[in-house]
């Protein structure tokens, strides 16, 4: 049976969360426009404008006691999986993962994206934060829920206006859901069961840390809510009412899966208020409560990592501040990788800034009559100026979130002719000075972007031309909102005047769109070939073997196994391995060398394939560089784990290794010897290895295995030592060593043995090695990698069974993955996670299947040998 999805799924599966999501998000702006039909723009600017200082300063205080009460979400969610970080560090990273996941809500800089920067800083692998991801999401919206349903019980009246039920019927049906979601939650965390909903297992905190959520949950809630409740007109409830209100409209924002209930929230508290309350006042209150709740605390976070950057340069700032303080500067560090992401956010929103901007009506001074047509030619370049540079920063958007070096300096190119077309426009200071702030904060960012790659050099992912597209809705309804009473319906589109408005704002936004569509199609039909490199090439063998030497990564010799292509940097200090396997490029390993090169090559890598036709995937990453990947957009699944001796400070007469010891000296008494032999080696020696790998091949496999394994090829074998097992001068076992560079970290590849004397020798073999590699100075020795422990799914157990002999190097010399497993904890490893990245569009399952095949041969041998 095939383990297969098909296409048809996985795009649906993909695209159907967008478009509803697209589609709620329209919705949403379809009914707050209704609402706000009555509404005249300027008395909203007005009310804005006259909001009282205490008052500002009082939402102000609310909003940093509901952001503390958030962050108490990510200590318990700690505290759930047994963790415990400095609260400093906690409260960095909960502060910066609310500040940017609540306003922004992308997957490359969303809450768990910023937590698992910091938090695996300081040793939290990429599941526990995965794990403290979803408690906070589960909590935060099992929490949100029940407030809203609490608050319908209480007071059921405030949403008798929009709902067609009788008050009776929704205070018993709120209540009847509230407390049986309680009970239901208690009794299973009292219990100490867990909770299964479809294919989810949850196991719920203790009655403890429950306590304490709701504490969090109450502080946050009312916080929030009273942000708004102290910006609300005259005549708005009381605030234990209005907590009700806004408990409502955050429940129901958070069931429309649309990002921070835009336009949903505005419309349901609108609609539940009073009818004597002026809209237009309370419009300008829910302006400004996104202002305070949501845009300030983004502001402030990215002041933070500007000013972070700042201090890791080195430079004035940080003699000023005093040096980073031990304890932190991991979680800092980290902070630096956020960065490209987080330009590519906001000059995205710069972006929408300036189209919108564009499409304001000018406030009209006063001028003398002989220079009206200058002040009005002014002004009209000035707002097509605006509308450009704003289409300009959301295309520059995607060049910046891929580190290119020209993106950012035509972003700051941008943002400062943004500054000149602002003066032009009605000499609007306030506009100008926002942006040249702007540039300001983004300028320490400069270090994060180094490649040099054309701006267009991949076609933009459907998600990209989703969000431009709602981007483009927004603008369409606050476009008809700012004018719904044109000058004039003739000639709209040609009228020049100081006071046209409306043309002037219809003429940018056209022009933006048109720019938009332009650039859509020119990035449709652009083709770039990919130019990889081959080992055919002397001076590329060279170079890489230069490289491997370099780096000292064991894994690396297996890019001369010459069934690869190579994607080489730009400065020659790094290179990427890949194969082809249907319409996936398959990329071995993380790259290697250089460090600052090796995230261009993921991404030019990324590029290629997709400009080919094809989707990337990378296999067998370790955790050291996940956050790019998550960057890059793919998601992250583990495959299993590499077992991984500490040589330094071993001692083999550690009571732990008993059991290894005897059989050793069981093996020694028979007359085994273990040697390794340096290339090149003798004709003699690869005749021996020869039939013990042909024997060994016939008995086990009955073919070479490819890709993440060498083969018996004698071309391949003169790159390596040769460790040998003789037993009274006959070869019964030998292994190729990989020992790069200074020989610091160690591994095995080939490892075959004659069947006459079976895998017991694979045992006294590898602690031969150990114990010779350690007084060698060693530091790691590699044991390989095995499938995870926590096999829980069935589905996982079977994709392994079929495919686990291929994707493990040695697995076929045990009987299943337990003993494979077994046999390796005896040595007393460390276990690393290793890890497949997936794009968007394509199935874990497929990409694995695309893997196994590479590793086979073919389809045919890999689906061949079940059947036998």
């Amino acid at each position: 049976m095939s383990i297969t999805t098909s296409p048809i799924v996985v795009m649906l599966r993909r695209v159907f969360p967008v478009l509803l999501g697209l589609g709620l998000f329209g919705l949403g702006l379809f009914a707050l426009h209704h609402l706000l039909k009555p509404v005249d723009p300027a008395a909203v600017l007005a009310h804005v404008r006259s909001v009282p200082t205490p008052v500002l300063l009082a939402a102000i205080l609310a909003t940093a006691i509901a952001y503390a009460a958030l962050v108490g979400y990510d200590v318990l969610a700690l505290r759930f999986i047994g963790r415990k970080l400095p609260l400093r560090v906690v409260s960095l990273g909960g502060f910066l993962a609310y500040a940017f996941g609540n306003t922004i809500g992308v997957s490359v800089i969303s809450g768990g994206a910023v937590r698992y920067r910091i938090y695996s800083a300081f040793g939290l692998n990429a599941f526990e934060v995965a794990t403290v991801s979803g408690y906070i999401a589960v909590a935060l919206g099992t929490g949100l829920t029940l407030a809203g349903l609490g608050a319908l019980a209480l007071h059921p009246q405030v949403v008798s206006g929009i709902l067609p039920f009788p008050p009776n019927l929704i205070q018993f049906g709120s209540a009847a859901i509230f407390f049986g979601m309680i009970a239901l939650i208690v009794y299973v965390s009292w219990s100490n069961h867990s909770l299964r909903i479809w294919k989810l297992e949850l196991r719920l905190p203790s009655p403890r840390n429950l306590a304490g959520q709701a504490m969090v949950t109450i502080v946050d809630v009312v916080g929030a809510a009273f942000t708004l409740w102290v910006l609300m007109p005259a005549g708005t409830p009381p605030f234990d009412v209005f907590v009700a209100i806004y408990a409502i409209a955050m429940m129901v924002g958070i069931l429309s899966h649309v990002p921070g209930g835009v336009g949903v929230f505005e419309a349901v508290v609108i609609g539940t208020l009073p009818g004597h309350i002026p809209v237009s006042e309370v419009a300008a209150a829910l302006l400004m409560f996104r202002m305070i709740y949501y845009l300030l605390p983004f502001i402030l976070g990215f002041a933070l990592v500007s000013l972070n950057e700042l201090r890791l340069a080195e430079g004035a700032i940080s003699r000023l501040t005093g040096r980073i303080p031990a304890p932190m500067r991991p979680a800092l560090e980290a902070i630096h990788d956020m960065v490209p992401s987080l330009t590519a956010l906001v000059s995205f929103g710069f972006g929408v800034y300036l189209v919108m901007v564009s499409l304001i009506p000018s406030v009209q001074g006063e001028a003398v009559e002989e220079i009206r047509l200058i002040a009005a030619l002014m002004r009209e370049g000035g707002t097509l100026l605006l509308a450009i540079l704003g289409v300009t920063l959301l295309i520059l958007s995607h060049g910046l979130g891929r580190r290119i070096k020209s993106a950012f300096w035509l972003m700051m190119l941008a943002l400062g002719a943004g500054v000149v077309a602002s003066l032009l426009n009605d000499f609007d200071l306030d506009n100008a000075a926002l942006l040249a702030a702007g540039a300001l904060l983004l300028l320490p960012f400069r270090r994060s972007f180094y490649r040099q790659a054309d701006l267009t050099d991949s076609l933009f992912s459907p998600n990209w031309f989703v969000l431009v597209f709602a981007v483009l809705i927004g603008a369409g309804v606050f476009f008809f909102f700012i004018h719904r009473t044109p000058q004039g319906t003739g000639d709209l589109w040609s009228i020049l005047a100081e006071g046209a408005d409306t043309p002037r704002a219809l003429r940018s936004g056209l022009l933006a769109s048109a720019l938009l569509f332009l650039f859509a199609i020119a990035m449709a039909i652009r083709h770039k070939p990919a130019t990889p490199a081959t080992l055919d090439d002397p001076a590329v063998k060279t170079k890489i073997e230069d490289i491997i030497d370099q780096s000292g990564v064991p894994s690396a010799f297996l890019a001369l196994t010459g069934d690869k292509r190579f994607l080489m940097s730009e400065q020659g200090g790094a290179f990427l391995m890949f194969r082809e396997q249907g319409k996936t490029w398959i990329a071995l390993g993380d790259p290697i060398g250089e460090p600052e090169e090796a995230s261009g090559l993921c991404w030019t890598f990324a590029d290629l394939a997709r400009q080919s036709g094809a989707l990337p995937v990378f296999f067998d990453l370790r955790e050291d560089n996940l956050g790019l990947y998550g960057e890059m957009g793919f998601s992250l699944h583990r495959i299993g784990e590499e077992a991984s001796v500490n040589l330094h400070g071993l001692h083999l007469w550690d009571p732990a290794f008993a059991s290894l010891r005897e059989e050793a000296a069981s093996w020694q008494a028979n007359g085994a010897v273990v040697d390794v032999s340096a290339p090149p080696h003798s004709e003699k020696l690869l005749a021996e290895t020869k039939g013990i790998s042909d024997s060994w091949l016939e008995a086990m496999l009955g073919r070479e295995k490819n890709f993440n394994v060498g083969r018996f090829d004698p071309t391949y074998l003169t790159n390596f030592p040769l460790a040998t097992v003789r037993i009274k001068g006959e070869l019964v076992a030998f292994a190729t060593v990989f020992a790069p560079g200074l020989g610091h970290h160690v591994s095995l590849d080939l490892l075959r043995f004659s069947p006459e004397v079976g895998p017991d020798i694979l045992g006294f073999l590898h602690l031969a090695l150990i114990e010779r590699y350690r007084d060698l100075g060693a530091q790691t020795f590699s044991l390989g990698i095995a499938p995870p422990e926590d096999l829980s799914s069935r589905s996982v157990e079977r994709l392994w069974s079929r495919f686990g002999s291929f994707l493990y190097r040695k697995s076929a010399a045990f009987p299943d993955f337990e003993a494979l497993r077994d046999f390796k904890q005896g040595f007393q490893p460390n276990w690393n996670p290793r890890y497949i990245a997936v794009p968007p569009g394509l199935s874990p399952t497929r990409a694995m299947t695309n893997v196994a095949i590479l590793i086979a041969g073919s389809s045919a041998i890999l689906f061949g040998r079940k059947s036998k």
